[in-house]
């Protein structure tokens, strides 16, 4: 269980704080999903939570233990807005053992398949994949390092429409063994498969019901 108690985020350079006092609490297995405009603080609390900034105020919680950033870099596995630009890797394999000399083509393989890339060849060139499996790759990346938690930034940016749908598919397939957090500022069809979720806005978190947004972007888009 993931919780926030209070926190705040207000680094001296600003007039006001980023982060302001938030509280959630994520169960093991859920999807949990961040919804605010740019400049709302998305990537600011993502930052936090995967331990590469530090609030000023208040705790981050995995069940009963507050966690230091150091603690958060262990827990989870961070996926970023544009994935692709990360990549250092000549190939999938080179990609996926960056860091792991020592990963076993078992571990390689079952990473793959996680994220529906089994059938891609190892030889292949990060960069020569499609915008989706690059997302996919991404995930893979992540998975191999076997995190509690998996946090995405802005999943969907930049795909068509299919290879939206089929990313939330393999959301929703993940998180039946890792929870997830995600940050969007068009939250689409990740909505049907959120089971949490909150709108952020000028560093304010508010819970709010997934299925009535869905519904109420059915209604809009119609």
């Amino acid at each position: 269980m993931l919780y926030l108690k209070d926190l705040t985020y207000h680094p001296p350079a600003t007039p006001i704080a980023i982060l302001k006092s938030l509280n959630l609490e994520l169960a093991p297995q859920q999807l949990g999903l961040v919804i605010g405009p740019s400049g709302s603080g998305k990537s600011t609390l993502l930052e936090i939570l995967a331990g590469l900034a530090e609030q000023t105020k208040g705790a981050v919680y995995w069940r009963d233990q507050e966690l230091t950033p150091e603690h958060l870099q262990q827990l989870g596995g961070l996926v970023f807005q544009f994935p692709e630009r990360h990549f250092c890797g000549s190939t999938i394999l080179e990609e996926l053992r960056m860091g792991h000399p020592e990963l076993g083509s078992e571990k390689v393989h079952e990473a793959l398949s996680e994220v529906g890339l089994a059938d891609i060849s190892l030889s292949t060139a990060p960069h020569a994949l499609s915008g989706g499996q690059q997302r996919r790759l991404a995930l893979a990346v992540q998975l191999i390092r076997q995190p509690n938690m998996l946090m995405l930034d802005e999943p969907t940016a930049g795909l068509d429409w299919s290879m939206r749908r089929q990313l939330v598919n393999l959301l929703a397939k993940l998180k039946t063994h890792w929870t997830l957090f995600v940050v969007t500022h068009d939250a689409g069809d990740l909505l049907k498969i959120a089971d949490r979720c909150w709108m952020l806005n000028h560093g304010e978190l508010q819970a709010v019901d997934p299925a009535t947004l869905a519904a109420k972007e059915e209604v809009v888009s119609c």
